[in-house]
């Protein structure tokens, strides 16, 4: 595997390094680039997102980019929950709305597998979708990279 192929910081992972591999994927998530989202993931990694079963980067792509497509105005925040060795359990929270104008906020939850290079060999995902109103969104930020003194979860009571 070339260096290219690594994304540090690889396992095993500590509390530091786990909080800032949660801060780097939240951050490719809110760019919004299936691509360059792909290159965090192994040629041949395994998602199970929802009730849908993904394997490998050109379905990641493919994924991705219907997902964008359906949830528009995606922002995102992920919070460390777990880590040990090469897992990371991660809890999160986007906010989006359909081309119809109705808002959700979506809670779930991630199991990360990594391999030896940092790259995430698995993801298994868990999300609910909850109808909300324009005025009771959380997530105020310009679309990209959520700004380092916005809240996350935990201080937003989420």
């Amino acid at each position: 595997m070339s260096s290219s192929e690594s994304r540090p910081p690889v396992p095993p992972f500590t509390r530091e390094s786990a909080m800032t591999k949660v801060r780097l994927a939240e951050d490719g998530w809110n760019a919004r680039d299936p691509e360059r989202v792909s290159l965090a993931y192994t040629p041949d990694s395994s998602w199970r997102n929802r009730a849908e079963f993904v394997t490998g980067r050109s379905a990641i792509v493919q994924f991705l980019g219907r997902k964008w497509a359906k949830e528009l105005d995606y922002r995102l925040i992920k919070e460390l929950w777990a880590f040990d060795g090469n897992r990371i359990a991660v809890r999160y929270a986007y906010e989006w709305h359909d081309d119809s104008g109705n808002w959700f906020r979506s809670y779930g939850n991630e199991n990360w597998e990594f391999d030896e290079n940092g790259l995430m060999a698995r993801r298994f995902a868990c999300i609910n979708d909850l109808p909300i109103r324009e005025a009771d969104r959380k997530f105020h930020w310009p679309l990209g990279r959520r700004p380092d003194d916005h809240p996350g979860l935990s201080e937003l009571g989420l």
